[in-house]
């Protein structure tokens, strides 16, 4: 009989071979994958920061060499936008990548990725912010 203190084995924290405590504290468990799907999550990882440096970078762009383009709060309503959905691209993309890890560890379904509806929305709403802005502005 099972006590309630007791973690199925499935659960337990030993540390996978050749990795340490803080690797089994955060994988939780499970079998190690084909080091081809660990890896494709990886790339898909570097992807995600990829796109989250890109949008980092326009953010700076737009407020550092657009001050003759926009009105200074239209530009900084731009920059800002692109700066939180950076930060929230970059934040996302290693609970993404740990979500997919643990998945293919349990072999469970892989979560959903929550990542591109941020991106669509943001790169929405910032697109629409520049429509708004072309359209109203004076000729």
């Amino acid at each position: 009989m099972r006590r309630k203190t007791d973690v199925p084995a499935s659960k337990t924290l030993s540390p996978p071979a050749g990795r340490g405590r803080f690797s089994a504290r955060l994988l939780r468990g499970g079998e190690e994958p084909d080091p081809r799907f660990t890896l494709a999550n990886e790339r898909t990882f570097l992807a995600w920061i990829r796109t989250s440096l890109a949008l980092l970078a326009g953010g700076i762009a737009v407020e550092a060499f657009t001050a003759d383009l926009f009105v200074p709060e239209v530009r900084k309503a731009v920059a800002l936008l692109l700066l939180i959905l950076a930060m929230a691209i970059g934040g996302g993309a290693f609970f993404r990548w740990l979500g997919v890890e643990r998945a293919m560890r349990n072999k469970t379904p892989l979560p959903l990725p929550l990542l591109a509806p941020i991106l669509a929305v943001g790169g929405g709403i910032t697109a629409a912010v520049l429509v708004v802005f072309v359209v109203l502005r004076p000729a």
